[in-house]
């Protein structure tokens, strides 16, 4: 997202305003607009009959949406575009519900914002552990990464990795997308029994999941199970605190082989004074607003943490632009290799490991 001084009063007014289309896009989705619409044109009567809407409100909501791209004017009437019949239509195979849900909620989470500043607690809210809204937020993750996952694993390099842990990898969308990439790798989850539930289920779709793995464990409480040539750590570290992150840090030395990688994907702040990218500080808001202790962190706060915690060499991976998670968003941490003469024994994938019946 490219940043927008603001200078003036008309740029204040101009970023204020900018509610306005967001707001749009989520009536059409309260409306069940686009699964509504189907593959048929409308006319605006008989959409406002179907919806038990106003003619005048249907007329305007789809002009704008029309305006957008989102919906295809034809004559007097309107059908949708790609995306609404796709994407954004609960009939459709290509539907991501999960996500757009998740979209929908936090228009309303976010109106709570001036309380969170105040108190600096998240909203409260008791179903983040349960089961069925882990089950829920794990899919929106997947529906996010499942584009992205392909286009970051085959630029990252991890030829030669036997072992690969997605650590609280949620879905194992990346997890996946790696092993298609990387045929003889053998890669493992690590999250919460919920969030593997799901894995498994998507991994039963493609032949590369049989060579996937599932430890249930709360990592930063626990040790983590298994050794490892490479540990992917994407998405996770705004969830927790400085500390928390430094543990966590500590036990994944401990899980990787010697001269083994961790590579972290997060919305990492990049300039001296901790202000952009723009995305990485908005972003941070979100974490106010939903963790008890997440931020956002600089690259460089990050490259100390991962030094202290035993990691030699640490260094951004470069993607090409827009096709990652985060602009310049991947940070990869090298262990020191073994001294030569020593021998160390190459540890095992927890596929074989007794930690992967725990519950």
């Amino acid at each position: 997202m490219p940043v927008t001084p603001i200078r003036s009063f008309e740029d204040f007014r101009d970023a204020v305003s900018a509610y306005r289309l967001p707001r749009i896009l989520i009536s059409a989705l309260e409306l069940d607009l686009f699964t509504v619409m189907g593959g048929r044109v409308w006319t605006i009567p008989a959409l406002a009959r179907r919806l038990r809407a106003s003619r005048r409100g249907l007329d305007i909501l789809c002009r704008n949406l029309a305006g957008v791209g989102l919906l295809k004017k034809q004559g007097s009437g309107y059908r949708n575009g790609p995306l609404g019949s796709g994407e954004l239509n609960a009939k459709s195979p290509k539907y991501r519900g999960a996500y757009l849900r998740l979209l929908k909620n936090h228009w309303a989470d976010w109106s709570h914002l001036t309380e969170q500043v105040r108190s600096g607690k998240p909203l409260e809210d008791d179903e983040p552990d349960a089961a069925a809204y882990r089950r829920e937020f794990t899919w929106a993750m997947h529906h996010r990464s499942m584009e992205v996952a392909p286009k970051v694993a085959a630029q990252v390099d991890i030829n030669g990795a036997q072992t690969f842990l997605d650590l609280g990898g949620g879905p194992g969308t990346y997890a996946l997308a790696f092993l298609a990439k990387n045929p003889r790798l053998r890669a493992t989850v690590a999250d919460r029994a919920p969030a593997l539930e799901v894995a498994r289920e998507i991994a039963a779709t493609v032949p590369q999941g049989k060579r996937l793995s599932y430890v249930p464990v709360d990592f930063v409480k626990q040790p983590i199970p298994g050794k490892y040539d490479v540990i992917w750590y994407s998405n996770v570290l705004h969830i927790y605190s400085p500390e928390e992150n430094r543990q966590v840090f500590r036990r994944a030395a401990a899980a990787l082989n010697p001269g083994g990688r961790l590579l972290i994907q997060d919305a990492f702040l990049q300039d001296a004074d901790g202000l952009y990218p723009q995305e990485a500080n908005l972003f941070a808001v979100t974490m106010l607003l939903f963790t008890e202790r997440g931020n956002t962190y600089s690259i460089q706060e990050t490259t100390t943490w991962l030094r202290r915690a035993g990691f030699a060499r640490v260094r951004p991976v470069r993607l090409r632009a827009g096709t990652g998670d985060w602009d310049g968003g991947i940070l990869e941490a090298v262990l020191p290799s073994r001294c030569p003469g020593t021998r160390v024994r190459r540890g095992r994938s927890t596929r074989n490991s007794p930690a992967r019946s725990r519950r």
